[in-house]
């Protein structure tokens, strides 16, 4: 049996869970400013994946860094959620 379909997708489903969190908490403390940040990050796992000679684990990777590419557009929704009251600004950050 081939369980790398099964790993994957496990996977990918706990790294797009994971990332909801972190761009909620990059968004209060840091602000949409944080997208660079992703930028670099999704680039430099995309880059790592291409080295990866393990297909299920150059695949996970791959996965990271896309989510990060994803989470320069969360971010930046994220900013436009807290406007809206729907997620609580930071008191401290100026606006």
């Amino acid at each position: 049996m081939n369980y790398q379909g099964i790993i994957i997708g496990l996977s990918a489903f706990l790294i797009i869970g994971i990332f909801h969190p972190i761009v909620i908490k990059a968004e209060y403390y840091l602000g949409k400013k944080v997208w660079p940040v992703f930028l670099v990050s999704g680039l430099i796992f995309i880059f790592l994946s291409l080295f990866i000679k393990h297909l299920t684990f150059s695949a996970i990777v791959g996965v990271v860094g896309f989510s990060c590419l994803w989470s320069i557009h969360e971010v930046i929704e994220q900013e436009e959620r807290v406007r809206k009251g729907w997620f609580p600004a930071n008191p401290k950050k100026r606006h």
